[in-house]
């Protein structure tokens, strides 16, 4: 695992991270739709699409999802190398 400080600009890496965020009755990230929402942790994976040193804050891109947080320092752990592959090699 790679301390978020460490990272070196314009390479990929991701990470797991939570946020306070409006959630269904089933606990999943509100899409919009239904009448029942309340604030609750997400927790999620995703691509580290910028890095804030002097705010200590991280965008990120959730794989499951698609949609991007900014996300303390505090709610990031497990960042990794991310290593991309070719879906469709050919």
């Amino acid at each position: 695992m790679i301390d978020i400080k460490d990272i070196d600009p314009g390479n990929s890496y991701a990470c797991k991270f939570k946020v306070e965020h409006m959630l269904d009755q089933d606990g999943k990230l509100s899409d919009g739709e239904g009448s029942i929402f309340e604030l609750g942790t997400y927790q999620g994976f995703g691509v580290i699409a910028t890095r804030d040193v002097e705010q200590r804050l991280v965008e990120v891109n959730d794989q499951d999802s698609g949609k991007t947080f900014v996300v303390s320092w505090d709610g990031v752990w497990a960042v990794d190398d991310v290593e991309w592959v070719d879906a469709d090699p050919k």
